[in-house]
């Protein structure tokens, strides 16, 4: 039963992120918001399906920072608020990922992400910098840093989907940033958008792929 739920949660999520995603011109614009979030509430449900007792912590974690990125979602048209939800989000998903330590980090994988994120502070801050918004600037350097402990903290997991669904994140997080501060990029809401939801999902499926995990080393 608990695997057709899941099943049917995929379809309804995919179904309704692809409305959003390439109708969104045909949405009525007092509803634009309501259709955004409701992938992520339908995210949130998947996410708590598990009922595994070995993964709650994982799970709860991961739950909150998935709520705090629903709420992101929907004020992210006052873009600080917006960012600070989602900020609260990925803190929430690194303790998540830091409660459990299955792998190492590889070294190139370390070296990848800090030259990924000193790369990015330097051309998207120091674009906001040069416009005079200062406190936007630093809010912009904290998020990079937060986002790239975030992809940082999913490999230790040892889960893929987390790992994947981490660096799915940085991507849409990425192109987001750049096409707002730096220059406009092509099809960006279907990219931002599509790569947005399918961290999420990846994200909250990663607890039941911990969950395995978890079970076969104790096994």
């Amino acid at each position: 039963m608990r695997n057709l739920s899941k099943k049917i949660l995929l379809t309804c999520i995919i179904l309704f992120g692809l409305y959003y995603i390439f109708f969104f011109s045909h949405i009525t614009e007092s509803l634009i918001l309501i259709f955004k979030v409701i992938p992520m509430l339908l995210i949130i449900i998947l996410a708590a399906l598990p009922k595994n007792s070995g993964v709650k912590k994982y799970q709860l974690l991961i739950i909150i920072g998935l709520v705090f990125c629903m709420i992101g979602d929907y004020t992210l048209q006052w873009f600080l608020i917006g960012l600070s939800s989602f900020l609260i989000g990925h803190i929430f998903y690194i303790f998540a990922f830091l409660s459990t330590n299955e792998r190492q980090v590889p070294t190139w994988a370390k070296i990848v992400l800090l030259v990924y994120g000193v790369s990015m502070a330097l051309w998207i801050a120091g674009t906001v910098f040069s416009s005079g918004e200062v406190v936007l600037g630093i809010a912009v350097i904290a998020y990079i840093s937060v986002i790239l402990t975030m992809g940082w903290t999913a490999i230790r997991t040892g889960s893929k989907f987390a790992t994947i669904g981490a660096l799915l994140f940085i991507s849409s997080d990425s192109y987001l940033a750049i096409n707002k501060f730096v220059m406009p990029l092509p099809f960006s809401h279907e990219v931002i958008m599509l790569t947005y939801y399918g961290a999420q999902i990846l994200i909250a499926l990663s607890i039941l792929q911990y969950s395995e995990i978890r079970s076969k080393v104790l096994q």
